[in-house]
């Protein structure tokens, strides 16, 4: 193959997956794949992931990638507020996901933090690295689709457990402008105070730019339109692991374990298993982030895929895999569909989900001190 033919099989699979988006489901199927291969570009461009940004604030004390989220967060905020506050925007209506906290998702998110780290990607990082040509990161992947169905065969157990009757809307009880603000000096304060740590431990503050093709800040500019468009285009926020769910059922139903007997899966999720790997909008989107990250890392003469790991790299993805989809379906989602989503749409659960889940991400990260992915930091931990 050329250094091009990847670049060109990647945008013949978005094209096919638009085209079959379109005429097999949904003019908003097709949003989604073109959404999710805008998502996979910027992704991969700025090599935009929560999980080493979490994990260089625990070693390093670097606070760069934090501080991208909380751009991200805040400019989503911003713009998306009002817009669910008023409940439609051009006719079209859109909805934030406002929901419970409680001892199930509290233990979904510690467990996901702790996988995404061991892992070595969250949700949208297992994608965009799997679709830039990374064989590590199709292990994770696939055993992330395994961990997310596996709670859905027990799912009344686990509703079972505490839980806040209802979720909370900032918007509904602070307005939207009250609400804006709130999250606007929140993120300014961790802003400030990542930028403090940095300084007191090195002097300065690192490049904004790294290794990756852009600048971390362009991906979060870029993340922040992909959300809105998502928002505006679909309706609700953009989410990625019910989709890995979906999948997970799929196969389990293909190979006689019947899933739609389950509770989880009855009501309208069943038919998102009965159809096919686009059944839902949220498994188009994850399919666009594969095909848009092949395409950009093709297109920057970066896409040539490792095939032996070490028995570490098969293990960790194994465990991260699956720590991380069994922890966001009791979490109600990952760092995007719970802690991004949930913020910014103003619901409690998403400050909840970040409590809980950089909890998990620092164990983690001393789980890869301890089992020597990481070199061990001074005074880090």
């Amino acid at each position: 193959m050329t250094n091009r033919s990847p670049f060109i099989f990647a945008l013949g699979a978005l094209a096919l997956l638009a085209g079959v988006a379109w005429w097999g489901e949904s003019v908003d199927h097709l949003w989604a794949v073109l959404i999710g291969g805008m998502a996979g570009v910027v992704l991969y461009n700025a090599s935009f992931g929560f999980t080493a940004g979490w994990r260089n604030m625990v070693l390093h004390r670097r606070g760069r990638g934090l501080r991208a989220q909380m751009l991200l967060i805040g400019l989503i905020a911003l713009v998306a507020y009002p817009m669910l506050a008023v409940g439609e925007v051009w006719g079209q209506p859109v909805r934030g996901v406002i929901l419970p906290m409680g001892v199930a998702s509290a233990l979904g998110a510690v467990l996901f933090g702790a996988g995404m780290q061991l892992g070595s990607g969250c949700a949208s990082g297992t994608l965009f690295t799997a679709g830039g040509g990374s064989t590590r990161m199709g292990v994770v992947l696939a055993f992330f689709i395994l961990g997310s169905v596996l709670p859905t065969a027990h799912w009344e157990f686990w509703a079972s457990l505490p839980r806040t009757r209802a979720g909370i809307s900032l918007i509904a009880e602070l307005g939207w402008p009250g609400a804006v603000a709130l999250v606007l000096a929140g993120c300014a304060a961790i802003w400030v105070s990542s930028v403090v740590i940095e300084r007191r431990a090195h002097g300065a503050l690192e490049s904004e730019r790294g290794a990756s093709v852009w600048p971390i800040w362009a991906g979060a500019v870029g993340l922040a339109a992909v959300a809105l468009v998502f928002l505006v285009a679909l309706g609700r926020p953009w989410g990625i692991t019910y989709g890995f769910a979906v999948w997970g059922a799929q196969a389990a139903d293909a190979l006689g374990w019947e899933p739609t007997a389950w509770p989880y899966w009855s009501g309208w999720r069943r038919g998102h298993v009965e159809g096919g790997v686009l059944s839902s909008t949220t498994n188009a989107a994850n399919l666009g982030i594969l095909a848009g990250a092949m395409a950009a890392a093709a297109w920057a003469g970066r896409w040539s895929p490792v095939w032996r790991l070490s028995r570490r790299d098969v293990v960790t993805a194994v465990i991260g895999g699956l720590a991380m989809g069994y922890g966001a379906r009791l979490a109600y989602g990952c760092n995007i569909g719970a802690y991004l989503g949930g913020l910014t749409s103003g619901s409690l659960h998403g400050l909840w989900w970040l409590v809980w889940g950089f909890a998990g991400s620092w164990l983690g990260t001393v789980l890869r001190v301890r089992i020597g992915m990481d070199a061990r930091p001074v005074r880090a931990i």
